[in-house]
């Protein structure tokens, strides 16, 4: 058939046929649940349906860090077009002489550690602060390891203390279980039935854990607390929820078909809040996340053994 046409007349069947063939590439489905956030922007740009929560979520800051950045008071109400400022503001960034950095309003131990690179642990033990590591505005922190001979005997004192108080509590104020329950809120439970598919990785990308099971399995709440975010704005989490349920603790759901609760609910545990899906995702399963103060931790430590 090509015999017959002219030499244009081919050059143009070939280009069509190429173009054909590029025009639609099968790209792969790429689970953003799967990595904790740190975006490289300082700012963001707030979308309709975003929450402070959800921006602190897909940012992995926490909320409070975000608050006292961008001066928002509870109950923490943003607006669609407000830029909101992603890391500490420069003049609270920088670090005193030799070392030394004077913490400014808005900083914890965790911010701190996370603008320096410094593992918060070590923060916290150079500088004689125990757990739960409450630092105060104005106070001089040591960025770098003292020298053997320097460091002080309370430190030490302060660390045996802790230690000898977390191996032998009162009775009457002994944890339930080992699993990570929390005095305000009770204790968790699982939050759906099923195969876990992906374990938690605190050097992966994994910053939970995948649970298999079949589209429209119930999903519950596997605590108390309050509904701070509902929808599919957060790229890679699908149809997600999260859950406040204190200060420092918060859980997300993830890859929901349907959703049967709005950001405000009170949420007792064991409710049906969603039911299991696919979307934001190549298979049906619930990503499921816990994050104390922002960050990241392995949710198999808190929910009760199987």
């Amino acid at each position: 058939m090509t015999a017959h046409l002219p030499a244009w007349g081919i050059a143009l069947l070939l280009y069509v046929l190429l173009s054909a063939c590029g025009g639609k590439t099968v790209v792969s489905v790429e689970d953003r649940g799967r990595e904790l956030r740190h975006p490289e922007a300082t700012y963001r740009i707030v979308r309709a349906g975003d929450t402070l929560y959800s921006i602190a979520w897909e940012s992995g800051r926490d909320y409070r860090e975000l608050s006292a950045w961008n001066n928002i008071p509870p109950p923490y109400l943003i607006r669609p077009g407000q830029k909101l400022r992603l890391f500490a503001p420069r003049s609270t960034a920088s670090a005193g002489p030799s070392g030394y950095r004077i913490v400014a309003k808005g900083d914890t131990l965790y911010s701190i550690a996370r603008e320096t690179g410094i593992n918060y642990r070590d923060l916290a033990a150079w500088n004689n602060i125990p757990p739960p590591y409450v630092i105060r505005s104005g106070q001089k922190l040591r960025l770098s390891r003292p020298d053997q001979d320097l460091r002080t005997s309370r430190y030490k004192t302060t660390r045996k203390n802790i230690t000898r108080r977390a191996k032998r509590p009162s009775s009457a104020k002994r944890a339930p279980t080992k699993r990570g329950a929390a005095h305000d809120f009770g204790s968790w439970a699982w939050p759906t039935e099923g195969k876990i598919l992906a374990r938690f990785n605190a050097n992966g990308p994994n910053k939970g854990i995948d649970i298999g099971g079949r589209k429209g399995q119930a999903i519950r709440a596997a605590a108390n607390g309050t509904v701070v975010y509902q929808g599919s704005g957060l790229r890679g989490y699908g149809k997600l929820i999260i859950i406040k349920h204190n200060a420092d603790f918060l859980s997300a759901y993830a890859h929901s078909s349907r959703i049967y609760v709005k950001e405000g609910n009170v949420i007792k545990r064991g409710q049906k809040i969603a039911e299991m899906g696919s979307s934001g995702t190549d298979r049906v399963k619930l990503h499921f996340e816990i994050r104390r103060r922002g960050i990241p931790v392995n949710p198999l430590k808190y929910l009760p053994r199987k």
